[in-house]
């Protein structure tokens, strides 16, 4: 019997393995082909969201339930491999939130880190640790676990913003906790841009010490990161996988700006294709600028703007975008490489 050879099931092994599950006992052999296998499985499949129909889809739902009665108005983006599983990849969470004009998103906290991602909609606010922030499409905007935060919107337009948690992640740990204000809106002690100016100037606090795992930046303005990105271009250095593509840092120590999530921005030019490309870390993109296609595993995806897709572990995945196109994307990536799990495969690049 070779290495990866299952043991057959003859009537005497299968007897013995019926008398010791009674026993809450199982053997390893039966089923380790199952559990520890060669290559990353997983029900997690390609699969693209168009924006506009989940849209129609979230403004429904904001004439059948208030922000209030829900606590959080988001459709869940469910991976269609994984039925009933809320997730969007085995380790990560993704949904649209709706926060009509006039509304609050009452204020609670949780052991989950998250991100938004906004989407439609400009003007709205999100609080967190008693700062508020102006929201704007493209800003990259981050709740920190165990931090009290609230969205409002005193706009007289709807606000939608993507969603991402490592609630799967807390799941697998058993240490979900969460906890309700009691207030819609905490009580704001900070001006808004605070902790930008404070964290994200190339300059600290002379005595700061770290007490986080996560940025103390919340909110990354797309127009700086956009512009990062335009300066960048122009060196044409391109990698033959990504364009350009860069992560969103915690200023504190140069990691992530999250401690479970890695978020990044990428830009990638006119007429270039990526080399094909996979990794272990599954991933969530959004369309940010431009249009084009993505092949996953062999599956053409096309998107535009504001669309979602996600490319689960190490599915062999490459861009072509029809002009210059900008991607956002998140995944566990900073999670695995703590763990020393994560993998990369360049392909022919």
């Amino acid at each position: 019997m070779s290495a990866s050879e299952k043991p057959t099931d003859t009537p005497e092994r299968l007897a013995f393995y019926e008398k010791i599950a009674k026993k809450s006992l199982k053997p390893l052999w039966a089923v380790m082909s199952n559990i520890i296998t060669p290559e990353p499985t997983s029900d997690c499949i390609p699969h693209l969201w168009k924006f506009d129909e989940a849209k129609e889809y979230l403004l429904e739902a904001g004439g059948l339930i208030t922000a209030k009665e829900a606590e959080r108005r988001v459709l869940i983006l469910e991976n269609p491999g994984m039925p009933d599983s809320s997730k969007t990849t085995t380790s990560l969470y993704a949904g649209l939130q709706l926060v009509l004009p006039h509304e609050v998103a009452p204020a609670h906290r949780h052991s989950q880190s998250a991100l938004r991602f906004v989407l439609d909609g400009s003007g709205a606010h999100t609080a967190v640790n008693g700062e508020r922030t102006t929201m704007e499409y493209g800003d990259f905007v981050i709740t920190p676990p165990h931090s009290w935060h609230d969205h409002g919107n005193h706009t007289d337009e709807p606000m939608i913003w993507l969603d991402g948690l490592d609630i799967p992640i807390v799941t697998a740990f058993d240490a979900s906790f969460v906890e309700s204000l009691g207030e819609d809106e905490q009580p704001i002690n900070r001006q808004t841009g605070d902790s930008l100016a404070r964290f994200g100037s190339n300059m600290l606090p002379v005595d700061y010490q770290q007490e986080r795992l996560a940025s103390p930046i919340f909110n990354y303005p797309y127009e700086r990161s956009r512009g990062a990105l335009e300066t960048m271009k122009n060196q044409q250095e391109w990698d033959p996988c990504h364009g350009l593509k860069m992560r969103y840092v915690n200023p504190v120590d140069g990691g992530y700006a999250m401690p479970t999530i890695a978020p990044f921005l990428q830009l990638i030019p006119k007429g270039f294709k990526t080399a094909a490309y996979r990794s272990t870390d599954a991933t969530v993109y959004v369309a940010v600028e431009g249009t084009g296609r993505t092949t996953i595993d062999g599956k053409v995806f096309e998107w535009g703007p504001k669309d979602i897709f996600v490319v689960p572990s190490w599915k062999w995945v490459s861009h072509e975008p029809d002009g210059e196109a900008v991607l956002f994307s998140f995944s566990d990536r900073v999670a695995q490489e703590k763990l020393g799990l994560w993998r990369q495969d360049r392909g022919n690049s």
